[in-house]
């Protein structure tokens, strides 16, 4: 028996005999970082607290990965012992010897430094033109500072209420791995600290050890997140897309430091 997930915007997933998670990549450049996740997740799974997809190569042509189901559903009603279990295991995720995590094929630093210019250029022609005018200054200074920021870290690379599953109040698992790499351990950060209630983001705060330089630069990254949805609207042609991701970006751009 098979049943579809909602659809992200790298892969298609599937479920299969209520077990059996397959994902297809929805473009061809996402089919490189898939493999990766078959390399890197049967090294990490066991170094991380908390439960995570093992994907395994199922078929090269149409390529399929398939990992067992994470069992649980995207967080709701966030709470300060959620928190603390998510900041245990970002904690325990960004202390994985980047070096190691490389040799298992996590794109290395200079990769991903030289995509996240790549990035930020596109997000200087296709979005930084539609945010209102009195807004392109900030939006001119998030990019200066983002292309600036380490990559030195094992991180999720996507990490959002979507990834987080639960069930029963507790935490069962982090999923989607597709994004990992070494980059800034600042945006795993980003929706945990300042897209969450106080209460979950206290306890996240205290149990990883967050200090005000991180907490600095995930703003950053939380500020730039609607860029990203922007540009998907852009190359995939959904107006909806480019509407709701400036509207996000004109509201986190306006967001005070904390």
């Amino acid at each position: 028996m098979t049943d579809a997930f909602s659809g992200g915007w790298d892969s298609e997933a599937r479920l299969v005999d209520g077990r059996w998670v397959e994902r297809r990549p929805r473009r061809p450049e996402v089919a490189e970082r898939l493999l990766t996740e078959t390399r890197l997740m049967p090294w990490l799974a066991p170094r991380l607290p908390l439960p995570v997809p093992v994907p395994h190569l199922l078929s090269d042509e149409p390529l399929v990965v398939r990992h067992e189901l994470i069992p649980g559903e995207p967080l709701e009603g966030l709470d300060a012992p959620q928190g603390k279990a998510l900041g245990g295991f970002l904690r325990r995720l960004h202390a994985v010897h980047a070096a190691d995590a490389t040799r298992e094929g996590a794109p290395a630093p200079l990769r991903v430094l030289d995509e996240r210019a790549s990035l930020v250029a596109d997000f200087r022609i296709r979005v930084l033109p539609l945010l209102p005018r009195e807004l392109h200054r900030a939006g001119v200074a998030l990019l200066d500072s983002v292309v600036r920021l380490p990559a030195d870290a094992l991180v999720h690379g996507d990490l959002g209420p979507a990834h987080v599953l639960g069930r029963n109040g507790e935490l069962t698992g982090v999923i989607d791995f597709c994004d990992a790499h070494i980059g800034d351990a600042a945006i795993d950060l980003a929706w945990a600290l300042h897209g969450t209630p106080p209460a979950f983001a206290d306890a996240l705060a205290e149990a990883y050890g967050v200090t005000p330089e991180i907490r600095r630069r995930a703003l950053l990254w939380h500020r730039l997140g609607p860029w990203h949805e922007v540009l998907h609207g852009y190359r995939t042609g959904q107006d909806a897309f480019i509407r709701s991701g400036l509207e996000g970006s004109r509201v986190r751009l306006t967001l005070p430091a904390t």
